[in-house]
């Protein structure tokens, strides 16, 4: 799309994206999961501040104002925000041997279905491969998941985060770089 821009976050962005994220987690996951596990998933979702501080996180912007954000990861940690500490994983990875990790992909709910996931995910994944990475996976949300299907990822697994006793579904999805 050419009237969105995409730039690398600052911490200046975080309260925008914290209100932004909110949005989205409470409004576009509501064809897919019941409104306990929208509840449940906001334990399990939201900003990871590392990629803000690793210079990996990006904003997509229309008129000057954040309509989307999400970023890539050379760590560990496959999902989850600052406040998820048991999924969180710091180490290094190795281009060599593993995937770069896509992560906290979010559109503000006016501005879905306009191309904008598709926008930050093409520039998460080029930075990626221009980092020596082959492959890249995710863990997507159902609501995520028609967006990465149609920019070819692959399911891997699905799996049931428990948030005290309540089921959320993910899929862990898998593309090569260079396909």
């Amino acid at each position: 799309m050419t009237d969105i821009a995409t730039r690398w976050a600052t911490v200046a962005d975080l309260p925008a994206l914290e209100t932004l994220i909110a949005r989205a987690i409470e409004t576009l996951q509501a064809g897919f999961l019941t409104p306990e596990q929208i509840v449940a998933s906001r334990a399990i979702m939201g900003l990871d501040t590392q990629l803000v501080a690793d210079g990996t996180y990006l904003v997509a912007e229309r008129d000057g104002a954040i309509v989307g954000c999400g970023g890539w990861s050379r760590r560990a940690t496959l999902y989850g925000g600052d406040h998820s500490t048991d999924l969180r994983d710091p180490q290094l990875l190795d281009p060599a041997r593993d995937a770069a990790k896509i992560r906290a992909m979010y559109t503000h709910p006016r501005c879905a279905r306009q191309g904008i996931g598709r926008v930050i995910l093409a520039g998460c994944e080029q930075a990626a491969r221009a980092g020596g990475y082959s492959t890249v996976e995710l863990m997507a949300t159902l609501s995520g998941q028609p967006l990465y299907v149609a920019s070819g990822y692959a399911p891997v697994e699905t799996v049931e985060a428990n948030v005290n006793g309540t089921a959320v579904p993910l899929v862990r999805m898998r593309k090569s770089l260079f396909s």
